[in-house]
């Protein structure tokens, strides 16, 4: 059966500097099976500011937002949720009668894969990245409990704030880590991600991988990253950004609608999007 969109289609939509298909075809995949009369499409913008006002002007139901625009943001919201609060990090926003409030679905994803991958909270990790993405992959994880820490980063004033928030340490170059420092390592940079300059890159030195127990990347497209690959092929403990992309996702998609699709719904609009 066909959908059709009329004056009644409530509009979801995303932000992002570079969009992709993912959000899109995960959610849309979903409105059609659940047959909901909703609608998602992605943006970009040059005016954050009026982008964010139109949302709540036009009555857009939900936005998820990517970078660069996660901390730039929320001086244009109403309410932060909890998940925001502390890491001052948005991916999502929904607009309730012109009302925005913003949530980090990130941070909620990240959080149930920690457990979900029974990871030891007093396992010493490396994350890569100062981001907006990092600070809700950093605050999951001081949530867990996890204690020993370091941050690389070649911004070192965005590296230094985020470490200093929460009592980490902060590096300029992850390769002057002993490995015994790194035997759960984060990538939350662009490296590995389709389409950019280190696409083909390996997000930590091969060195750094060999001694990990457990590896994460946060990209998520490709599924499989120069990274991931090479984790795989000495059967490493894996997180992939894809698994973060599902999950994340499916808690917008609940904010959005009140829904909870069942899980093998939800397994089959995370395979429709990556093929996307």
């Amino acid at each position: 059966m066909t959908r059709i969109i009329n004056k009644d289609t409530t509009v979801c939509m995303s932000l992002s500097a570079r969009p992709s298909n993912f959000g899109t075809r995960f959610h849309n995949y979903l409105y059609e099976k659940l047959d909901l009369n909703y609608l998602y499409k992605a943006f970009t913008t040059n005016n954050l500011k009026d982008a964010i006002y139109g949302i709540k002007a036009l009555a857009i139901r939900g936005c998820a937002i990517s970078m660069p625009y996660k901390e730039a943001c929320i001086e244009f919201i109403d309410e932060l949720d909890d998940s925001v609060k502390s890491i001052q990090s948005v991916n999502t926003i929904v607009n309730t009668n012109h009302y925005l409030k913003a949530y980090n679905t990130d941070y909620i994803a990240v959080a149930k894969l920690i457990v979900q991958n029974k990871i030891d909270n007093t396992t010493p990790f490396v994350l890569k990245g100062s981001g907006g993405m990092a600070n809700a992959v950093i605050g999951a994880f001081y949530d867990a409990g996890f204690k020993n820490g370091i941050i690389a980063a070649r911004n070192q004033s965005k590296g230094e704030t985020l470490a200093k928030r929460y009592g980490y340490q902060w590096v300029k170059n992850e390769q002057t880590i002993p490995s015994q420092q790194a035997k759960l390592i984060i990538n939350v940079t662009p490296i590995g991600m389709l389409g950019g300059v280190e696409a083909q890159e390996l997000a930590f030195p091969k060195e750094m991988i060999n001694n990990a127990d457990v590896v994460f990347d946060v990209v998520a497209l490709p599924v499989e990253t120069p990274m991931i690959k090479y984790a795989q092929q000495l059967n490493k403990t894996i997180i992939s950004g894809a698994d973060v992309a599902v999950l994340q996702a499916l808690e917008q998609f609940v904010l959005y609608t009140g829904i909870t699709p069942s899980e093998e719904l939800v397994k089959q609009a995370g395979e429709f999007a990556r093929q996307g």
